[in-house]
């Protein structure tokens, strides 16, 4: 059961992006498993992807194809499948996935590296490539600007909800939109992106622009949160900048308008990412782990995932149990170069529970556990020896999220 406000937004249509699936039983019946996205001629289109080195062929072939593309000849097509990873399945993989990209350039008459293939499901099965080519045709023949969440629906695995986000807002006297999706309930610690993530805007937005804005935003969202420590084989995060809502260009980053965009962008992404976090497999609460005091962001961060992503921690939190030597524990295993633990505070909501690298003479044990009782939990950490700071979300690890991967395969 996902954490607290998962409700399924209104979706914004943005101009110049329509959306089709079908149902291609890749894995699952009487289910939409293949989502297809149609982008307008002339849009900027940027992604970020997986830094695994058993990144999967759809991986490794969408980041070809967008090498490949020119301000002439951007991605027009994105096709997923759910339900199979087509991860670490060589040569065959990489062919099925160039079927597929061939099948839908030949049904829609554009070039092959204008389609960016995306996959997400079981690792190490080969693809099922004629039920995913069959299914190419109904999700093209349903291609509308409406269905946003279907397409959420159908790129969901071990997802219990569809997850978007999407909002308007105003430049220079122009409405424009934003509107996303992302999926993702397992696997998940993404360096450089999240399991899934496709978000598109009608603003016009110079290609360079849009990729930076990607690259930005990730770092403070995608690569913001962890379930379980695991990065996926085929994390990809796609950003559209249609431009179809008219406006000038936004070509440069000192244009006060691009500051506007980093933000509702920020914002998207964000949201899109802590759903994840919410619907983590298993999840009963949702964790906010801040760190601050320390000396630069990327020690801020070493220590946040340290602690977010312990398996004691995350059963304490689970059993409301405020065993807060385990949080210690994790701080001193992070790395950081010449930690004065003498320095260290950590509170857990608003009850300090370590002061001075020991026990809080003030602490209580009820005033913890009545903390780690609540659905939604901040750990709070100064490490006391500068002023960077950085934040990552995650959730506890229940008894289901063991069952929901015992089962996954059977």
């Amino acid at each position: 059961m996902a954490v607290g406000d998962v409700s399924f937004p209104n979706m914004w249509n943005v101009a110049g992006i329509k959306i089709g699936s079908s149902e291609a039983y890749v894995r699952y019946a009487n289910r939409r498993d293949l989502v297809i996205f149609e982008i307008v001629q002339g849009a900027s289109v940027a992604g970020v992807f997986t830094q695994s080195a058993f990144a999967a062929a759809p991986v490794l072939l969408c980041k070809e194809h967008l090498a490949q593309s020119s301000l002439e000849q951007q991605p027009r097509y994105l096709i997923i499948n759910t339900g199979n990873a087509n991860a670490a399945t060589g040569e065959i993989g990489l062919q099925n996935a160039q079927k597929t990209c061939a099948k839908l350039a030949e049904l829609t008459g554009v070039h092959t590296h204008q389609i960016l293939p995306f996959s997400t499901g079981v690792i190490g099965e080969q693809l099922p490539i004629e039920r995913v080519l069959k299914g190419i045709q109904p999700a093209l023949d349903s291609l509308n600007e409406t269905s946003w969440q279907d397409a959420a629906h159908g790129i969901m695995t071990t997802d219990t909800i569809p997850k978007g986000a999407s909002e308007q807002f105003e430049l220079d006297g122009i409405t424009y939109t934003m509107t996303g999706i992302s999926k993702g309930a397992g696997m998940i610690r993404p360096n450089m992106a999240t399991m899934l993530s496709f978000v598109a805007t009608d603003a016009p937005i110079s290609h360079e622009l849009v990729q930076s804005l990607l690259q930005t935003t990730v770092k403070q969202s995608f690569n913001r949160i962890t379930i379980d420590g695991d990065t996926s084989t085929n994390d990809s995060c796609i950003f559209i900048a249609t431009g179809l809502a008219g406006g000038q260009i936004i070509q440069f980053s000192d244009d006060a308008r691009y500051q506007h965009v980093l933000d509702v962008l920020t914002r998207i992404m964000q949201r899109l990412a802590q759903l994840i976090v919410r619907d983590g497999e298993g999840a009963t609460k949702f964790i906010t782990v801040k760190v601050e005091g320390g000396e630069n962001t990327q020690e801020c961060c070493d220590v946040a995932y340290s602690v977010a992503e312990s398996p004691l921690i995350k059963t304490a939190l689970f059993a409301s149990d405020p065993n807060w030597g385990r949080i210690v524990m994790a701080i001193g295993k992070a790395g950081v170069p010449n930690l004065d633990s003498s320095r260290v505070q950590v509170w857990l909501g608003d009850v300090q529970i370590c002061l001075n690298g020991g026990a809080n003479p003030d602490y209580t044990e009820a005033a913890g556990a009545a903390v780690m009782a609540e659905k939604e939990i901040t750990i709070r950490i100064d490490l006391g020896r500068g002023t960077a700071q950085d934040t990552v979300y995650t959730c506890d690890f229940s008894y289901d999220y063991v069952k929901i991967n015992a089962d996954y395969r059977s």
